[in-house]
């Protein structure tokens, strides 16, 4: 079995771990940012999780060649609060770990 060099693979972010765990850092990494640059408007976190979720699914759905219709964009809209919570799971996880203080 060949070893793969790449990370993340498109295929991989068409599953449930590879998305929510590339949701889950980019979410981490840019939303302090985001709250910056609008201080005034600020975005859910959940909320900004779905839209980083259904990018990242769009994107790849469009570099495996799969055709983008209203089918595409609704599933991967639906399959997005999948991924952006199971990001949220590992978030909930790494800042309370298993057998940590708090359980």
């Amino acid at each position: 079995m060949r070893m793969q060099s790449q990370l993340f693979t498109w295929q991989a972010l068409l599953s449930i771990g590879g998305a929510s765990l590339l949701t889950f850092y980019i979410v981490q990494y840019t939303k302090a940012l985001l709250d910056k640059l609008l201080p005034r408007r600020r975005i859910p976190t959940d909320l900004y999780a779905v839209a980083v979720a259904w990018c990242i699914l769009l994107a790849a759905q469009l570099a495996t060649g799969t055709s983008v219709d209203w089918r595409t964009c609704f599933l991967a809209f639906a399959n997005a609060f999948l991924v952006a919570a199971a990001a949220g799971q590992i978030q909930a996880k790494s800042l309370h770990p298993p057998g940590g203080k708090d359980t």
